[in-house]
């Protein structure tokens, strides 16, 4: 902590950066700002209620800093950017021409991020699309259509198309804005634009959780000493999350000494990193779409789990994937450690790093080159990432068992994923920071 004090602190100090930090906190105001323009024609009461309903509407509300539950402009949030981007680095492994352009350097990178926003926009347009019909579809108890303010089934024609594609305009705007206002930090501010706008969303939720607990605490005084101990389970989750992110496995590399005319290269020992996080909380992300998918497309047929809707089957199934359930959490766990074992095996190639040390004259210190080294490599990253997995899987299920515990804190969204990404970003930003501090204050060959 006091390192990032201090990192922060001289990167005030030097007026370049300080314009970088200033420009970056302007486009988060205008994020926010955003955030606060309603989307016509929908009433913002009525999607809360709707949002309570859905897991997975839940969750990306708390991702878009709460802009989903109003019905505002940046209701989509980045949720469009960053599922494109899985899709796309997914599909960079599997696709040959994708794949040749990630090694292409910056033409390449700036060709995938092109595709990128393409394959975001026309995810925007498909999420804004569901959003509509799903709220044009809520109903109430009366039968009248829940989401739309004004103009609902009794409305004319013209008015139901006009009121459907202002809303869907609006929400895809928004997104675009969003990806807009991305590129604006990573061009001029500090660290990944993305992201940056990701960790603000999440922390502008925390006044509604600062009030949650104190209006537990007024409800009942029991309250207050579970309260203390969550906090206090809080800290002890961000410390371990910190430290997990750190860690790594080094894996020592010697370099064989080769002569090259009059000169000598290598003969010089190094070690290849390997993080135990190196996946991030990318397979939290999956599995908690997998998991949250079935009750969400449930809900909008109008089976949400409480017995009203007649289907017997359909709503015990809802229940089995509602967040309370023991067999939600025991799949979502295993869900997890599948998807943190996918992750590092399309992202980390222990073959092609054996060969690349080979035609280095490299070598790890009692085993061969070729195979025996690619093995002993891919060994250890399938104990790491265990290791990582069992990490993931315990910061995202810690939640819901604190739920089980007492149901009072059910809605509390400072979760595990969040805690990850607010973590991380945090980190991340530290380094980017330091790093440049680094460079501008590094002595030349003429000092």
């Amino acid at each position: 902590m006091n390192g990032m004090i201090t990192v922060l602190r001289n990167a005030w100090v030097d007026t370049q950066l300080r314009k970088k930090i200033l420009y970056t906190l302007f486009i988060i105001v205008l994020f926010r700002l955003g955030s606060c323009i309603f989307v016509p024609f929908l009433d913002n009461n009525a999607i809360s209620n709707l949002i309570s309903g859905a897991s997975l509407l839940s969750y990306l509300d708390t991702m878009t800093g709460g802009a989903l539950g109003k019905g505002t402009l940046l209701a989509m949030s980045i949720t469009p950017y960053i599922n494109a981007s899985i899709i796309i680095q997914l599909l960079t492994v599997a696709i040959p021409p994708l794949e040749k352009l990630s090694k292409e350097g910056e033409p390449g990178r700036k060709k995938i991020n092109k595709i990128t926003k393409l394959v975001a926009l026309g995810i925007a347009i498909m999420q804004a699309t569901a959003f509509y019909f799903s709220l044009r579809n809520a109903r109430n108890t009366s039968g009248y259509s829940l989401g739309i303010l004004k103009y609902g089934d009794k409305a004319d024609m013209f008015s139901q198309i006009l009121s459907a594609v202002t809303i869907v305009a609006c929400f895809v705007a928004g997104a675009c804005m969003i990806i807009w206002l991305g590129d604006r930090i990573n061009e001029k501010g500090i660290g990944n634009g993305i992201s940056m706008l990701l960790f603000a969303g999440i922390v502008a939720r925390f006044p509604d959780q600062i009030q949650t607990f104190i209006r537990l605490c007024e409800q009942d005084m029991k309250n207050l000493i579970f309260v203390a101990i969550v906090l206090v389970m809080y800290a002890v989750m961000i410390w371990f999350v910190i430290f997990m992110t750190n860690a790594e496995r080094r894996i020592p590399v010697q370099y064989a000494k080769r002569v090259v005319g009059r000169k000598m290269y290598g003969g010089q020992s190094t070690h290849i990193p390997i993080k135990v996080a190196m996946s991030g909380v990318m397979p939290i992300i999956f599995a908690m779409s997998i998991m949250s998918l079935p009750q969400t497309i449930l809900f909008f047929f109008g089976i949400t789990g409480d017995g009203t809707s007649g289907h017997d089957f359909w709503e015990g199934f809802v229940r089995f994937f509602s967040q309370s359930s023991v067999g939600y959490a025991i799949l979502y766990f295993v869900l997890i450690i599948a998807f943190n074992y996918f992750y590092v095996a399309i992202s980390y190639n222990p073959i092609e790093i054996a060969n690349n040390l080979k035609k280095n004259n490299g070598a790890i210190p009692g085993y061969r080159p070729g195979k025996p080294t690619s093995d002993f490599i891919y060994n250890s990253l399938n104990k790491i990432t265990l290791f990582g997995a069992i990490f993931l899987g315990i910061i995202a299920i810690l939640p819901i068992i604190l739920s089980w515990i007492n149901p009072n804190f059910s809605g509390i969204s400072l979760g595990g994923t969040t805690l990850l990404i607010i973590v991380g970003v945090a980190l991340e930003t530290v380094r980017s920071l330091e790093s440049q501090i680094t460079m501008r204050h590094h002595p030349g060959f003429l000092d």
